[in-house]
This record gives C-alpha cells, sequence and structure tokens, in this order.
C-alpha cells in the first residue's frame, strides 16, 4: 500500500502544501485524503484519533503513523531535492513540534479556510481516496 498522507481538506495552507507535494513526487509514492473524507474518517479511527481537535497532518506508513514535524519530515524525505529536511530529525522534537505546532493553531488566520475540501484535477484524481 502507498504512503497515505491525511490533511486538512478546508485549510489553504494544506491544500497548497499538497499540491508542492505533488508537484515534487514524480515517483507518485505518496496518496493523499482530506481528514474529512471518509477514508480519513475511518484510518483516523483505526488510529484512534479525532479529527475535530486534530491539528496535524497524518502519513500512514505500513500501519505505522507519523504525526506534526515527524510526518513532515518523513514526506519530504522523498520528495525530488528535499530529501536533506531529513536531517532535521536530529533537532529534539519538542522543539520542532514546537514551531510545527504554532503554524497549525493560527494556519486559517494565517492562510484562510475554505468552505469544501479541495478537488483534484482529472490527472491527479488516482492520488486521493
Amino acid at each position: 500500500m502507498p504512503d497515505v498522507i491525511l490533511f486538512d481538506g478546508v485549510c489553504n495552507f494544506c491544500n497548497a502544501s499538497i499540491n508542492w507535494i505533488i508537484s515534487h513526487d514524480p515517483a507518485h509514492r505518496y496518496r493523499f485524503a482530506a481528514l474529512q473524507s471518509e477514508y480519513g474518517q475511518d484510518l483516523l479511527q483505526k488510529t484512534n484519533r479525532d479529527a475535530v481537535n486534530l491539528d496535524s497532518v497524518i502519513l500512514w506508513r505500513d500501519g505505522k503513523v507519523f504525526e506534526k514535524s515527524e510526518a513532515a519530515l518523513e514526506i519530504a524525505r522523498y520528495l525530488r531535492g528535499w530529501g536533506w529536511l531529513y536531517a532535521f530529525r536530529f533537532v529534539p522534537l519538542f522543539i520542532r513540534n514546537f514551531f510545527y505546532d504554532l503554524v497549525a493553531r493560527n494556519r486559517y488566520r494565517l492562510f484562510g479556510r475554505t468552505e469544501t475540501c479541495r478537488i483534484p484535477s482529472q490527472e491527479e484524481r488516482a492520488l486521493f481516496f
């Protein structure tokens, strides 16, 4: 099964991040699902997480769950030209997640919000659940 990235489908910053990941993932390693989607909700249930209080991107890889800065670094690790970011895994988790949480808490205020989840283009549809 491919790696699955769960993201906030109504967050402009999150949607822009997904567009960016798609453009830097020529091998199509990643698949995507909005946290608000049925597929996203099913995966969250399997991991005992609640989307209502979730301020994190989630990476699901072979049954293992990565959240927050850990997920971001794991995602970047396999993106064309961005694998060097994985070196930041040596920064203590509490420091990385402090900055992650700062952006996550303010993402709607800083980047805005949409009323509906992102609709993938015809070419991208195979990448979404």
